[in-house]
């Protein structure tokens, strides 16, 4: 009997593994999207401007008070076909809006926290799927690779 459970059970982890991602994929490598059930939401890609501040402070800023890039998900999920961007390197931050702008602002003090991310690789050639672990709050947040000023924007509603 014992034998029989083993080989239905290897067998079950055998079709799960031989299983292929079959969903959307991104149409452009190095470009987070946000899945919304069968569609993709492409993030807003831009550039953080790096300015210095007082004791120490440094703020990252990006253009704009509002992403382009929306979804009404709190445990929102992304889709990356990395090519040079590598998915684990990628970090979640919540930005504030000030002055009609995004940022986050660091200091030794008070050093930026990320927000937890699930990677999983979903085939061979380079799919990732990006999970959010804990619900967001409505407002404005950035994935970045970790050490870069590149920046992949998005709201949650």
């Amino acid at each position: 009997m014992k034998l029989r459970l083993f080989a239905l059970l290897l067998g079950t982890t055998a079709v799960a593994a031989a299983q292929k991602y079959t969903g959307p994929r991104p149409a452009k490598p190095d470009l987070p999207y946000l899945k919304h059930a069968e569609n993709l939401v492409p993030t807003e890609a831009s550039e953080a401007r790096e300015e210095k501040g007082k004791k120490e402070e440094i703020t990252y800023a990006i253009a704009g008070a509002a992403s382009t890039a929306r979804t009404p998900l709190a445990s929102p999920i992304f889709l990356l076909q990395s090519d040079k961007l590598k998915a684990a390197a990628l970090q979640l931050y919540r930005l504030e809006i000030r002055n009609g702008r995004r940022e986050i602002t660091a200091s030794p003090k008070k050093p930026m926290k990320p927000i937890r991310l699930e990677v999983t690789r979903l085939d061979n050639a380079g799919l990732y799927r990006l999970e959010v672990t804990d619900s967001l709050e409505a407002g404005e947040y950035s994935l970045t690779p970790e050490g870069s000023n590149q920046v992949f924007c998005f709201q949650v509603y």
